[in-house]
């Protein structure tokens, strides 16, 4: 946010110069060393300026009396530049001393050169310039003459039929305030007609001084008549809250309606500064609505009043965060109920998922228990299998035997694999003999093994193969081996397991069934 002593440093719209020589250079210059003129050097431009003023007047001419157009003579005064001075000022103080009546860019006469005066004297020794928020001069320099703002506010009267239009009067008046011998003194002149003639009668109501009943912490540098003037206290920079409150303070120590806003094509008001900062931090006004000072007639939009953007900017930023607010709260709004939305699909599927995941592990797992694909199916008596010799000697197998059935059967101990079972089961029989039967049936085998219920429970995949060798003796699987293609000896252990837990027909001798699935 620009603040008021940045504007103030700034006065200067681009493209603009200040004239060399001029009044207006002067100010410049000793603004830019932080100093003001003093009464006496203020007193020394403004008498004798009012008196050449006054004689142009009588000749008939129609003057912009500002700084700028004021240039600096050999012998240090100041006269009026007849070009300069028939041609509205640029550079917003110089603006800032027009009367009222000049606004509308014409030349004025006696009486506004009264105020011109006036506000080049405001100017000269408080270094601020006319204007809404302007202070008394007593609250800027200590120790001011008594009546100097009384003949100050009388020469700022905004409105014309209220001022007074007496030059000589008026540069009268001001000798009276500067050391003796130090200002040559104005030809006579009756200053009474600075307050009232046969034509009119001063209302300081309507000067553009602000009143003279300000708050407290306002008045401080005030001296009132008969007291000794206070040194006032070193001046500290201010921030920027601390220059707005101050700004604010001006503003509102002015108590008259004198503000109209123009929103909408229609008039709004008159307000006083307290009201029209309300009704700019209410919203009611933004920066781009246009302001009527009543007082200076002075027209333009609020971002163009360096008295009233500061609050109309910080309105502006508060609605700025405001809708900024209000649109992060929408987007996290409608991203909750996205988010929201998008979890209760996301469940939704992942639920649809897990549901048809079970349908097809049941489904899977029936197919599995129920319907075992059978690649093969062998079985054979160890008897005719023509790979076993009767001499006993393969394996070493006769160390599981555990003792003999009827008619010599070998009974085996079990826990062997199906291999080392059909080693160690000799029975006496004649090599080369008759073949001989299987003592179990293959149907009945394939009841049992070529279901794969009893291995539901080992995990095996639908892609994983298995080759089962089972050697059963009296109703147990003695001897079992199990290869899974992959290679997974977890399941092979699991279903070995399984179906060394089957029961068989019963049968004293051994047979040898090979199943694949």
């Amino acid at each position: 946010m620009v603040t008021t002593s940045q504007r103030l440093a700034t006065p200067l719209p681009v493209g603009t110069a200040v004239i060399p020589g001029t009044l207006r250079a002067r100010l410049e210059e000793v603004r830019a060393r932080g100093e003001r003129m003093n009464l006496k050097q203020a007193v020394g431009i403004v008498v004798p300026l009012c008196v050449e003023v006054a004689n142009l007047h009588r000749s008939g001419q129609r003057l912009f009396v500002h700084p700028s157009s004021l240039i600096e003579n050999e012998y240090g005064f100041y006269g009026v530049s007849p070009d300069l001075a028939s041609r509205p000022p640029v550079l917003p103080r110089d603006k800032a001393c027009l009367a009222p009546e000049e606004r509308n860019g014409q030349p004025g006469a006696a009486r506004a050169s009264v105020f011109a005066v006036g506000a080049i004297l405001y100017e000269l020794v408080t270094g601020l310039s006319v204007g809404p928020g302007m202070r008394r001069p007593s609250e800027v320099i200590s120790a001011l003459p008594q009546n100097f703002e009384s003949v100050l506010a009388k020469a700022l009267v905004s409105d014309p039929a209220h001022r007074p239009d007496d030059l000589n009067a008026l540069a009268q008046a001001l000798h009276q305030f500067a050391p003796p011998g130090s200002v040559a003194p104005p030809p006579p002149a009756d200053v009474s007609h600075l307050d009232h003639d046969s034509n009119f009668e001063v209302d300081l109501r309507m000067s553009m001084l602000p009143p003279e009943e300000l708050p407290i912490e306002l008045r401080s540098s005030h001296v009132p008549a008969g007291r000794p003037a206070r040194q006032p206290a070193p001046s500290r920079p201010m921030d920027a809250t601390t220059e707005l409150a101050s700004l604010k303070a001006r503003l509102e120590s002015d108590p008259r309606p004198r503000y109209v806003v123009v929103k909408d094509g229609m008039d709004h008001g008159p307000f006083s500064a307290v009201e029209l900062l309300q009704q700019i931090a209410s919203h009611t006004f933004v920066d781009s609505d246009v302001l009527r000072d009543s007082l200076s007639n002075d027209e333009r939009t609020i971002k163009d009043w360096d008295e009233f953007a500061p609050f109309a900017e910080h309105a502006r930023l508060h609605r700025d965060i405001r809708a900024e607010k209000a649109a992060i709260e929408r987007v996290v709004v409608q991203e909750s109920r996205s988010t929201r939305g998008k979890a209760i699909l996301g469940l939704a599927l992942v639920g649809a998922l897990v549901a048809a995941g079970g349908v097809w592990i049941l489904t899977k797992r029936g197919a599995k228990n129920d319907n075992v694909d059978v690649q093969d199916d062998t079985l054979s008596n160890i008897e005719v299998d023509g790979g076993i010799s009767a001499s006993g000697k393969r394996g070493g197998g006769a160390k599981r035997v555990v003792g003999h059935g009827p008619g010599g059967v070998p009974i085996l101990g079990g826990g062997m694999s199906c291999e080392s079972a059909q080693n160690a089961y000799v029975e006496e029989m004649n090599i080369g003999g008759p073949r001989g039967q299987a003592d179990i049936t293959g149907q009945q085998y394939g009841s049992i093994l070529n279901r794969g219920s009893y291995f539901a429970h080992c995990g095996v995949p639908d892609s994983t193969g298995l080759s089962i060798c089972a050697a059963v003796q009296n109703g147990r699987a003695v001897g079992v081996t199990v290869t899974a293609k992959p290679r997974n000896h977890t399941i092979e252990s699991c279903v070995a397991a399984s179906v060394r837990g089957l029961s068989f027909p019963s049968n004293p001798k051994l047979d040898v069934t090979r199943t694949n699935f």
